[in-house]
């Protein structure tokens, strides 16, 4: 048996690497055929196609080309912009950084101003206080001496009397400048 299925498997073989004029030739006619059929039906379409295809990539790829210099270009604005925006943040810190020294100074001045005034308007009151105050003490020391010499003409004193008499008024003189 085994030797029966070798001969089939040999035979078999046979025929698969065996040339069959009819069989090539009907296989070349179907071929052709289906050439031309396709040909005139189906290949000015699938070449239509391809044709679109590449000429939507080719459009693509212009495209992403232009899209890609603009955003190049936008992105150099930007650049641009960023530096510019810096350089004119930095100007205005200092600017502003100028105006709050030229503000502190000019505080400053003030400040300075308005104390002096208010030195000199002190160093006016007091001197206006101390020249009340020198005229009430020569209007105390009037009184004081002409009730003095008040008391040393009502009593003919001795010394003695007159020199109590005189520390009595001076305990008597008042310590506190009249109003």
């Amino acid at each position: 048996m085994s030797s029966s299925l070798l001969m089939l498997a040999a035979a078999e073989k046979a025929s698969i690497l065996t040339v069959h004029p009819g069989l090539t030739f009907w296989t070349i006619v179907t071929f052709v055929v289906s050439a031309v059929v396709l040909r005139f039906t189906a290949w000015k379409p699938i070449v239509s196609m391809l044709q679109e295809r590449e000429k939507t990539i080719h459009e693509a790829i212009e495209g992403a080309k232009r899209e890609r210099l603009e955003a190049e270009r936008l992105l150099a604005e930007q650049k641009t912009a960023i530096t510019d925006a810096r350089r004119e943040a930095a100007e205005l810190v200092r600017k502003n950084q100028a105006e709050v020294e030229v503000a502190r100074q000019n505080a400053l001045a003030q400040a300075k101003k308005d104390a002096d005034a208010l030195l000199e308007q002190a160093r006016r009151a007091i001197a206006e206080e101390r020249s009340k105050a020198v005229s009430e003490l020569r209007f105390a020391a009037v009184d004081l001496a002409i009730a003095a010499a008040g008391k040393l003409l009502e009593v003919n004193l001795d010394e003695q009397k007159q020199r109590k008499l005189a520390e009595e008024f001076l305990q008597k003189i008042p310590t506190q400048p009249r109003a």
